[in-house]
């Protein structure tokens, strides 16, 4: 009756999201796509709780006219997201979520998350949690889960757990690694241009990781070296004004974690604000390494070739950090400038060399 009043006047009595879903499917029933519309107007303005996305989300695989719920779903996919960005924090109920609000949370770039590291273990705890039997987890995680983990973005050790993986068909697993490593080869343009052509996945997109991701480079010979690449963008390095730090993911050498980490501190010398770059040794312990290491910089000046900026040796034990307090030999105010000349398209290139030649 609501459904027949609402095609002569236009208006509708239901006002509670029960009653506007007896409506909907009513009027899917009948395919009238005006009030189906209607009623997901009314359902979105309505106060969403996670019941209620949820129920929401179903409503395509259950109607005739998905089209005319799609907004419903789009609103229910964007709540989810944002109340449960902060994965860390709402582990347990993201845990319980079904298939539709995992893929929901998964599927978004502002996940706050240390890394895709975290992403992919949670994923396959999620699956041996809901999915016992191990043909049904590789199902399920062939056909929708494997899209909501963004291969490109994790580090070469987990990716080597991943070949190793039980749950994952081998073929499937080595065709995801590959196209990650491959698609980390490629040059910056030719990313953005694979990401771009991605458009029913993001899976060649960062997120927003609390640990920057970092491309590694290792040498075995004459020493253990390695090149490490860290890209910052500009509203990154804005965000941290007036005493805020980013840090890296870990990297490895010597069979030991290192990471490095950027800073907006004060210069001893002048007071003023500056850009400082730190490298510091992840485990704690009696182990000691001497690191020679090298900082350097994409600038305009040298035609956006890597320059170095500073040079040193330092003796590591575990949970210490080196590092300069001002990288660049100037205030933050001139690095940050629309000219600046090391910001090339809006992007900070740095890297660090690292050379182990003896430890202890």
């Amino acid at each position: 009756m609501d459904m027949l009043q609402y095609m002569y006047s236009g208006r509708l009595l239901a006002t509670s999201a029960p009653a506007l879903i007896d409506v909907l499917m009513a009027a899917d029933k009948f395919q009238v796509a005006t009030c189906m519309r209607h009623c997901s107007k009314l359902l979105r303005n309505l106060q969403m709780t996670p019941e209620a996305a949820l129920l929401y989300l179903e409503l395509p695989s259950t109607v005739l006219l998905p089209e005319a719920v799609q907004s419903l779903t789009d609103a229910a996919k964007s709540y989810l997201a944002t109340r449960f960005k902060d994965i860390g924090r709402f582990q347990d109920e993201v845990m319980n979520l079904p298939l539709a609000g995992l893929e929901a949370v998964l599927s978004s770039d502002d996940l706050q998350v240390a890394s895709e590291d975290a992403v992919y273990d949670f994923v396959l705890k999620w699956a041996r949690t809901h999915y016992s039997k191990l043909e049904e987890r590789r199902n399920i995680l062939r056909n929708k889960l494997v899209w909501l983990i963004r291969f490109p973005m994790m580090t070469s050790r987990k990716l080597r757990k991943v070949l190793s993986c039980n749950d994952f068909d081998h073929d499937l697993a080595s065709k995801l690694v590959l196209e990650g490593l491959f698609f980390r080869a490629e040059p910056p343009h030719r990313q953005k241009h694979i990401a771009s052509e991605e458009t029913l996945h993001k899976r060649f997109s960062e997120r927003a990781y609390k640990y920057r991701p970092v491309k590694v480079v290792e040498f075995d010979s004459p020493y253990q070296q390695c090149l490490v690449f860290l890209d910052l963008k500009k509203e990154e390095c804005l965000a941290l004004w007036p005493q805020g730090r980013v840090y890296s993911q870990a990297f490895h050498l010597g069979g030991q974690g290192f990471f490095l980490s950027a800073h907006c501190n004060v210069d001893q010398h002048t007071a003023a604000h500056c850009f400082g770059l730190f490298l510091g040794m992840q485990e704690k312990g009696s182990v000691s390494f001497a690191v020679e290491y090298e900082f350097a910089a994409r600038s305009k000046q040298e035609d956006w070739k890597f320059s170095a900026k500073v040079k040193g040796n330092y003796v590591f034990t575990g949970g210490k950090a080196v590092g300069y307090r001002n990288l660049f030999s100037c205030p933050w105010q001139d690095l940050m400038k629309d000219d600046s000349d090391y910001f090339q398209d809006n992007v900070l290139h740095l890297r660090a060399e690292l050379t182990i030649k003896a430890q202890h």
